[in-house]
């Protein structure tokens, strides 16, 4: 076994192990509900100088590569402290809220969540704005298509860590005429196929798959799609549902189609050519991963000049080359062809227009608070049984 296998094997157990935690996490938060916190009306902006001292980092998994943090380090004078502590936007939110409700942020001054939540806390008044004067790099690098999301469209408070799909991957092999999300759907598949944990991930792809669109969706066309779900359960159709582990299936040949993330397939395809990420024929879902600065961020001056460190193409490329997912730099695709020609030509990293055409931006349920429980607690019970 190379060292690439080994190191993608270990990646691979590792997130079994954070899904089960993130599933049973998800339990016990209920996925949303009225929050404790005060509002944004007298959120200011995060303030920014000379970095210097601590900087906590609050991320992912598996979601930088070895050196980037020791480099910034040396570069800038400061010492980083980088915790892969976010296993689960429910989770995480739930470890924070009663800190940030006190406008406490726990030593982070960089937290990274997915849109909705990046609103969700924005919303609550747990996190700043920020000064795009003191991000010069990141906003004259930033890639148009993530310029002015639904969730912040003026980017008054997040900037992307990094983006990605989610639509079909598949075992080319024992699935070839897999193309759309109704296909999972498909009574031949029975038992041989899985969804997403993520409520924001599956359901508006089914929505999507049956002519709703997503985007102006109401919270029946929601519900309505759960109970398709539920049905597809009951029938034993979709086998369970996940978070990354649906790689080790779909390489056992357990699965043979997935609701998954694009990312997932191209690290998936490095060890078995069979797996493919396929865009559904009704699109795809695209959404970002975030930094944030929270209210009582300790060292902001910092976390700008992390966030502008990241955008210079080439520490992009050096992280590119690890997560495999779309890097929200323009500039980054340029250095790599240079040194990696493959990666650089790949579009589930750099998605072309036409590729990502028929694609929406991640979605929430609409409604009030008491509106989106509804939804969550409806969706959480076909994922729990």
């Amino acid at each position: 076994m190379t060292t690439a296998l080994k190191t993608r094997n270990i990646k691979l157990l590792l997130l079994a192990s954070l899904a089960l935690v993130a599933s049973m996490a998800l339990v016990a938060c209920g996925g949303g509900g009225i929050d404790e916190a005060s509002n944004n009306d007298d959120i200011g902006v995060a303030e920014g100088g000379n970095p210097t001292g601590n900087l906590n980092i609050s991320n992912w998994p598996l979601y930088i590569d070895g050196k980037t943090i020791s480099d910034f380090d040396k570069a800038t004078g400061t010492k980083t402290k980088y915790t892969e502590d976010v296993n689960d936007n429910n989770e995480f939110f739930g470890k924070v809220q009663p800190l940030l409700s006190q406008g406490q942020a726990g030593g982070r001054s960089i937290v990274v969540v997915t849109d909705w939540m990046a609103k969700k806390m924005y919303d609550l008044g747990f996190i700043q704005q920020i000064d795009h004067d003191k991000l010069t790099t990141v906003f004259d690098n930033l890639i148009p298509s993530l310029q002015s999301p639904e969730f912040d469209p003026e980017r008054t408070f997040s900037v992307p860590w990094q983006s990605g799909m989610t639509g079909l991957v598949v075992r080319t092999d024992l699935a070839p005429d897999v193309k759309s999300i109704n296909d999972l759907f498909d009574p031949k598949y029975k038992g041989k196929v899985t969804m997403l944990s993520e409520m924001r991930d599956t359901v508006p792809l089914v929505m999507a798959a049956d002519g709703v669109d997503p985007t102006t969706a109401t919270t029946q066309d929601w519900l309505d799609a759960i109970d398709k779900l539920q049905g597809a359960v009951n029938d034993g159709q979709i086998r369970q549902f996940t978070g990354n582990n649906y790689v080790q299936d779909l390489a056992k040949g357990d699965v043979v189609a997935t609701i998954g993330w694009s990312g997932d397939a191209v690290q998936a395809q490095a060890d078995n050519k069979n797996i493919e990420y396929r865009q559904p024929a009704e699109g795809c879902s695209i959404w970002s991963d975030n930094m944030l600065i929270p209210v009582g961020a300790p060292n902001p001056e910092a976390a700008y000049e992390f966030m502008n460190y990241v955008y210079e193409p080439e520490n992009q490329a050096q992280i590119e080359k690890y997560v495999n997912y779309v890097s929200p730099v323009k500039g980054t695709k340029e250095v790599l062809l240079k040194t990696d020609p493959e990666l650089a030509n790949n579009e589930l990293i750099f998605p072309s227009e036409e590729f990502t055409a028929n694609c929406f931006n991640q979605v929430s349920p609409p409604g009030d608070p008491a509106e989106v429980t509804k939804v969550e607690e409806a969706f959480q019970n076909v994922v729990t049984g």
